[in-house]
C-alpha cells in the first residue's frame, strides 16, 4: 500500500517562504538532510512533516520546553520567521510510505494518530514512517519516563512495556519511505 502525504497537506500551506527555508536548511542537512531524510539514526526524518508540527517543535527547542543538546543550541538562534521558513521548506516535501508487513501487525496504540503506514493522520503527531527503531524507541521511553511530555503521548507511553515500545519502533522502521524535495523556483 502506498500513500502520498504531501498532496493531502497541500491545502494547509505554511505561512513561511519555502525557498528561504531551503537556504536555512543548510544548517539542518548534517543530521536531517536537505530533503528531510535523516542522515544519522538518532535524528528523525522531517521531510513531509506538517508545517505546524515542525514549527511547534522548533519553538519548543528554542524556548527550552523541549531539550536536546544539539537542537536546543540550533533553535536558540531561530526567530519566528526562520522557523516558519524552515517549516515551509520541509513540509512542502512529498513523502511516500510503503508498508512491508501485514496491517494486522500494526501497533494499535499508535495508528489512530500516526497511521498504520506511519504517516500522521492528525496535525499534532509526527510521521513515524521509516524512522529508525532506535529513534522511536528512545522517544517513546522519553515520554514514558517524563523526559518529554505531551498530553497524549505521555499517557500512551506510560502504558507501554519495553516490548510494546520495541514492537512499535520496529513496525514503523519497517515502512519504506521516499522523500521528494520541492523543486527549486
Amino acid at each position: 500500500m502506498v500513500f502520498l502525504a504531501g498532496a493531502a497537506q497541500a491545502t494547509e500551506l505554511p505561512r513561511g517562504d519555502p525557498q528561504a527555508g531551503r537556504k536555512q536548511a543548510g544548517a539542518c542537512r548534517t543530521c536531517h538532510g536537505l530533503d528531510g531524510f535523516a542522515k544519522i539514526p538518532i535524528a528523525p526524518h522531517i521531510g513531509g512533516e506538517p508545517a505546524a508540527y515542525i514549527e511547534r517543535q522548533l519553538r519548543a527547542f528554542r524556548e527550552g520546553t523541549r531539550v536536546h543538546e544539539m537542537m536546543s543550541v540550533v533553535a536558540k538562534n531561530l526567530d519566528d520567521e526562520k522557523i516558519a521558513d524552515l517549516a515551509a521548506w520541509y513540509a512542502g516535501h512529498d513523502i511516500t510510505a510503503t508498508q512491508t508487513r501485514a496491517e494486522s501487525e500494526a501497533p494499535q496504540a499508535c495508528v489512530s494518530c500516526h497511521g498504520v503506514d506511519g504517516i500522521a493522520v492528525i496535525e499534532d503527531a509526527p510521521n513515524l514512517a521509516g524512522e529508525t527503531s532506535i529513534y522511536t524507541d528512545t522517544q517513546l521511553k522519553a515520554f514514558r519516563n517524563g523526559k518529554r511530555t505531551h498530553e497524549i503521548m505521555s499517557e500512551v507511553a506510560a502504558g507501554m512495556s519495553d516490548a510494546d515500545i520495541r514492537a512499535a519502533a520496529d513496525w514503523y522502521a519497517s515502512v519504506k519511505i521516499e522523500i521528494a524535495p520541492q523543486p527549486k523556483e
